[in-house]
């Protein structure tokens, strides 16, 4: 068990590496309930969300549809990264744990329009892997989740199952009351799913080309250079920090996040320096990855930069390559060499 954020939370229950690839291969399950569920109501709920999410939440028209989209601060730098459901009557929203304190003042700050902003205590359970519907919907007995389109959510009051997650696998994610969420953990495990912890969390969003807060963005980095550009709405609407971003677009990029793979020995790790052909850059986040037998990670480097260059690892420079995330996709290889 480890402090994550102020919760005591689980590194492993044995084996990251057996964890991880229970969910590539079969079913795993993650207790995320540290995550931040902050409801939204009010005639103008839609309007707040418009302003403050650089994606244009007044997509969401159905009920149960949801996108993934961040709040910039003024200089354009992201305040944390989120996803949005739209609800029946107005908006869930589900932030990170360790931006809880600072995402809830920048909502109460910048409620010029008066909604209700309510957080939940309310439990998360995410089941992933390519046998997490099926069991899922066994232990549930609900049917027709495989149904559900990718960022839908099917919401039951004070229960709501996610077609989203954070591996690059299939699967739902459960926010439910936290008395019902321990009889599901129990009922999932007798059904042959593995609990998993934060460790097979790390290696398994970043195989899948996911960025980690406070790693591979944060409040003082555009998500022009995070590769968080497709999150963006450029349609004619005013959002916090779209005057910067626009500026920055216009007068072009330098730097860019990819993927580095080292088949070599070693280790890829958070801070090592980039050594490339164009000019220096960051490791954001780097690991061993379980499913390819190397190591992976995302760095930020010259946006003109590819093919072969090093890091510095230990006073050494050791070679890498330089590959277009993410790098597995349902269990297998999908990362490319840019030409």
């Amino acid at each position: 068990m480890v402090d994550f954020a102020g919760w005591e939370m689980p590194l492993h229950y044995g084996s990251q590496i057996e964890e991880h690839h229970s969910v590539r291969n079969e079913a795993g399950m993650f207790d995320v309930s540290h995550m931040t569920v902050i409801d939204i109501a009010g005639e103008r709920a839609g309007q707040f969300l418009c302003r403050l999410v650089a994606n244009n939440v007044g997509k969401l028209v159905e009920t149960g549809k949801a996108l993934y989209g961040l709040l910039l601060n003024d200089a354009g730098g992201v305040v944390d990264d989120l996803i949005v459901y739209r609800r029946e009557k107005g908006y869930r929203c589900v932030v990170n744990a360790g931006s809880r304190e600072k995402v809830l003042v920048w909502f109460a700050e910048h409620n010029d329009e008066g909604v209700e902003l309510e957080e939940r205590d309310l439990a998360m359970v995410a089941v992933q892997g390519p046998r997490a519907l099926s069991i899922y919907e066994q232990v549930s007995g609900l049917t027709g989740l495989a149904e559900l389109a990718p960022f839908s959510a099917r919401d039951m009051q004070e229960t709501m199952v996610a077609r989203t997650g954070y591996t690059g696998e299939d699967g739902v994610e459960i926010i439910l009351p936290g008395e019902e969420a321990r009889s599901l953990w129990h009922d999932l495990a007798a059904a042959g799913v593995a609990p998993a912890g934060l460790a097979a969390r790390d290696t398994l969003r970043l195989e899948a080309g996911l960025n980690l807060y406070g790693q591979d963005m944060d409040d003082a980095t555009s998500p022009l250079v995070s590769n968080l550009g497709w999150t963006i709405d450029w349609e004619p609407r005013e959002f916090i920090g779209r005057k910067v971003l626009e500026t920055a677009r216009e007068s072009g990029i330098d730097e860019k996040l990819t993927g580095l793979i080292m088949e070599g020995k070693g280790i890829l790790r958070h801070g090592q320096l980039v050594i490339t052909e164009k000019g220096n850059g960051v490791v954001t986040s780097g690991l061993f990855s379980p499913t390819l037998g190397y190591s992976i990670a995302l760095a930020r480097i010259p946006r003109t930069a590819k093919g072969a260059c090093e890091v510095e690892i230990r006073n050494k420079r050791q070679p890498v390559k330089i590959v277009r995330p993410p790098f597995v996709r349902h269990g297998q290889r999908v990362f490319k060499t840019p030409s």
